[in-house]
């Protein structure tokens, strides 16, 4: 259920579908960060959101399975990047739009997923830091799907170079805001806090 009445009702997809390369391989989203699994932080702050939570993920699809409504996988098995989890995710989102989430931000708070939302029409909704989009926190109409698809067909795998392609809207983030903080290497995932909710 949507968090407000002002609010629109969304899908909410969480990004698990990588290599963890940084990680030695290991699969982040299950990754312990004070307690609990790094999926688990992001399924607590995008539950309240949604009743269509998608988790893309390419492994440990029944680890993954009680956080999520359900789990999409890339077409291909050779982890092409993100931008193959949000075309994954466009294709089974129930809802006008799809909130993309990165597995590994669990300084994330609710006021940032409401800032993104709090614009949701005809364009998509990124995150911004300075110049920098930050593709992975976004909210795209799933009227854009078809634009994605042509991309994708065409060689697209970068979500930056999408994202910029279909002049999105922003939502403009501090260059050092911890919530956006991705806790991708083993280094960042020991430190004992971060701010945001």
């Amino acid at each position: 259920m949507p968090a407000s009445p002002a609010l629109p009702s969304c899908s909410v997809l969480l990004l698990a579908g990588g290599r963890g390369q940084r990680m030695g391989g290991q699969d982040k989203g299950l990754l312990d960060w004070q307690g609990r699994p790094l999926i688990a932080w992001l399924h607590a702050l995008a539950r309240p959101l949604t009743d269509d939570l998608i988790i893309s993920c390419n492994r440990n699809a029944e680890r993954y399975a009680p956080y999520a409504d359900r789990l999409v996988a890339d077409e291909v098995a050779d982890f092409q990047g993100p931008l193959a989890g949000i075309r994954a995710g466009l294709k089974v989102a129930r809802h006008h739009w799809l909130l993309v989430l990165p597995c590994d931000a669990p300084g994330l708070d609710l006021a940032l997923l409401q800032a993104l939302l709090s614009q949701a029409g005809e364009r998509a909704v990124v995150v911004r830091q300075g110049q920098y989009l930050e593709p992975l926190f976004c909210l795209i109409p799933l009227a854009l799907a078809p634009a994605l698809e042509r991309a994708w067909q065409a060689g697209e795998r970068s979500p930056q170079r999408w994202l910029r392609s279909i002049d999105p809207l922003t939502v403009d983030c501090p260059a050092e805001d911890p919530r956006l903080a991705n806790l991708n290497t083993p280094e960042l995932l020991s430190t004992p806090t971060t701010s945001g909710g």
